[in-house]
């Protein structure tokens, strides 16, 4: 098996906006509201659970450490709805998504949150899975419960991407 090690970037909006959201205070319109003793961070993701007679659910993930090296075998969509995560704990985390091509993932990209801000994965992005990386680590999140398959999974044939511990200090 070949094994290509994956650069990983520093998790911002524009690099992050072809596979979905940023979810960040910083830069959000601020609302004042409950008489000014409560700030709004308005309007972070764009939340897509609606098709085939989805829903929107709230749950909480608690993800298992990864130790680098990482390899990335696996990647997952979710055709029918996006899928937001954001980090209740502040530690950081590894995000990894590809473009599609032609039904598979192409190439990952790895992404680096540095535990206060968190992602919307947009409908049928591949990801992989929650990528803990301090200790478990505890998530909020958003995704679509209803009818329908709304998991697709693809393995990486001949090829592993590492990211290796160097990759993660930042």
């Amino acid at each position: 098996m070949r094994i290509e090690v994956l650069d990983v970037e520093l998790l911002e909006r524009l690099a992050f906006a072809p596979f979905g959201d940023v979810i960040a205070t910083d830069g959000a319109e601020r609302r004042l509201i409950n008489n000014g003793t409560t700030e709004r961070f308005h309007d972070l993701a764009r939340i897509d659970v609606a098709s085939a007679r989805g829903s929107a659910l709230i749950n909480i993930f608690r993800g298992q450490p990864f130790q680098p090296p990482i390899d990335i075998v696996m990647m997952e969509r979710h055709p029918l709805g996006s899928q937001a995560f954001y980090p209740v704990n502040g530690w950081p985390f590894l995000i990894v998504v590809a473009e599609d091509r032609g039904g598979a993932p192409g190439r990952p990209r790895a992404f680096l949150s540095q535990g206060y801000a968190g992602v919307n994965y947009g409908r049928n992005v591949w990801h992989h899975p929650l990528i803990s990386l301090v200790a478990a680590s505890d998530f909020i999140v958003v995704d679509r419960g209803g009818p329908g398959n709304n998991l697709e999974e693809h393995f990486y044939s001949g090829v592993a991407y590492r990211v290796d511990a160097a990759g993660l200090a930042r």
